[in-house]
């Protein structure tokens, strides 16, 4: 998963400027400062798209549900027209803007305020992270995403079609599915990191090498990442929908916040389950690398128990004293020759007997 670059500098970036101050200081992924609008009731639907969000939003009437989304969260601009126009509290729009923000739900009497992480597949297989805040009010819905394409598509889709659910239901409706969507992301990383953990596990068993061990490190590094994100997540979901039943989020539209946040318990679990895998993997490559290591120790201690005791033959005939009648014998080097055979044979075959090798 590639993950987003910490700007480590941001604290300091801001500090001193007043709260509320809406500056962006994150990665620009799209130029594109277009304000997309869809207007919809059961027996309507209207999408428009325009840079001049000013006049987009006095489109906006009562009497239909409003879907009010933005890409690129350098556009401050727009983004402060858009939380003027609905009374949105500066602060709320500088945690917009923050994009390493952890999930949190947040209640403003009148509207409330999601944040959460999406992660979206590119077309290099990579996992990367994106943030995406929406505010659920009376009548609409306004989300704030980092890049354009994203898992929203489907809803969009949904919308067109007459004849579906979302059609016929509020915006707190709408305020779910997109969370939905986004909580069901998490599961394409899940079984990427599943296929990656199963694929080094079956390498480190063929042949267990140095980069595995890396391999396994970053992977760890990916989870911990990964349970930051998702662990406060629960928690939001399940404020959502117990402090704004009968005022935004009505209780048939809470039951199925309950089915979003078991989602969420299920991440969390396989997330803590595949941490144990990958701490699991770590150790198989050092157990691996051990057991190589005692291998390769006990064919040299093999080799070397057997030359011990030819060694020990050949210092003693190398001595070259005067008095020793072996060294005047006609066959005496090709008889030590052969009883040193008979002794590596004789040993060989002990070990084996001895299943020691």
């Amino acid at each position: 998963m590639k993950k987003r670059k910490k700007n480590k500098n941001l604290s300091v970036q801001k500090a001193g400027l007043p709260p509320g101050n809406l500056e962006y200081r994150g990665d620009i992924y799209t130029q594109n400062k277009t304000v997309e609008l869809i207007t919809f009731s059961e027996t309507f639907f209207q999408e428009k798209k325009s840079e001049n969000a000013e006049a987009l939003l006095k489109e906006i009437q009562e009497d239909k549900i409003y879907w009010v989304n933005l890409v690129g969260l350098h556009n401050t601009e727009a983004i402060s027209k858009i939380g003027a126009h609905f009374n949105i509290h500066p602060l709320v729009l500088e945690d917009v803007l923050n994009t390493d923000h952890r999930p949190k739900a947040e209640d403003g009497n009148d509207y409330l305020f999601f944040t959460l992480k999406m992660f979206v597949k590119t077309s290099e297989n990579n996992i990367e992270p994106e943030q995406v805040s929406i505010i659920l009010g009376k009548n609409y819905v306004i989300t704030f995403q980092e890049k354009e394409g994203d898992v929203l598509d489907i809803i969009r889709e949904r919308l067109k079609d007459d004849t579906s659910k979302l059609r016929k239901r509020k915006g707190d409706y709408l305020f779910y599915r997109i969370i939905d969507s986004l909580v069901d992301s998490y599961y394409q990383v899940l079984e990427d990191l599943g296929d990656r953990i199963e694929s080094l596990e079956d390498e480190i068993y063929l042949n267990s090498q140095t980069i595995h061990y890396r391999m396994a490190q970053d992977l760890r590094r990916e989870l911990i990442y990964l349970r930051k994100t998702v662990f406060p997540l629960r928690e939001a979901i399940s404020k959502a929908s117990k402090e704004s039943i009968n005022k935004l989020i009505d209780e048939e539209t809470a039951k199925h916040f309950n089915d979003v946040y078991d989602h969420s318990i299920h991440v969390i679990e396989t997330l803590e389950t595949y941490r144990d895998l990958t701490s699991g993997l770590m150790d198989l490559y050092m157990t691996t690398v051990s057991n190589k290591m005692n291998e390769i120790m006990k064919v040299l201690t093999i080799i070397a128990t057997i030359f011990i005791p030819i060694t020990f033959i050949a210092g003693v005939y190398g001595m070259n004293f005067k008095n020793m009648p072996e060294l005047e014998h006609e066959w005496g080097y090709p008889i030590a020759l052969i009883f040193m055979g008979l002794i590596v044979v004789a040993m060989l075959i002990y070990f084996k007997v001895k299943k020691w090798f």
